[in-house]
């Protein structure tokens, strides 16, 4: 299991906005604090690939301004599990998975730039 300790700044741009007199970090911000996490460890990076996508999420209580949390990350045969932690408090549970066709790493370069494309099955290029 992999842990990270986050503080989420009072100031963050997420609560602009976000329920005046009652700020909460938005559910995708918190999403992507969890996943720049994940991407930040080499071994999880690889795990769900340049392109994951939410298998599941849930959102269990608010992350307020100021907020020092504890993201627990678990490699999976399923993909990356999560959980975001204040204190004890359970903020947040949910995994990541490698989308089908990502590929660990960086981006590669399209092999057919200006059109065509390659037959999966034989590998072999189409007009």
């Amino acid at each position: 299991m992999h842990s990270v300790d986050l503080h989420i700044p009072a100031d963050h741009p997420a609560f602009a906005g976000h329920f005046p007199g009652q700020p909460l970090l938005p559910g995708v911000s918190l999403l992507a604090e969890v996943l720049e996490a994940a991407l930040d460890d080499p071994a999880l990076a690889m795990l769900i690939g340049t392109t994951p996508r939410i298998a599941s999420a849930k959102f269990l209580a608010p992350v307020r301004p100021g907020a020092r949390l504890t993201l627990r990350l678990d490699a999976g045969a399923r993909g990356l599990r999560f959980e975001v932690r204040e204190g004890e408090r359970l903020a947040a549970t949910g995994q990541f998975e490698a989308a089908r066709g990502s590929s660990a790493g960086p981006p590669q370069a399209d092999p057919h730039p200006f059109g065509g494309s390659t037959d999966v099955a034989s590998g072999r290029g189409a007009p």
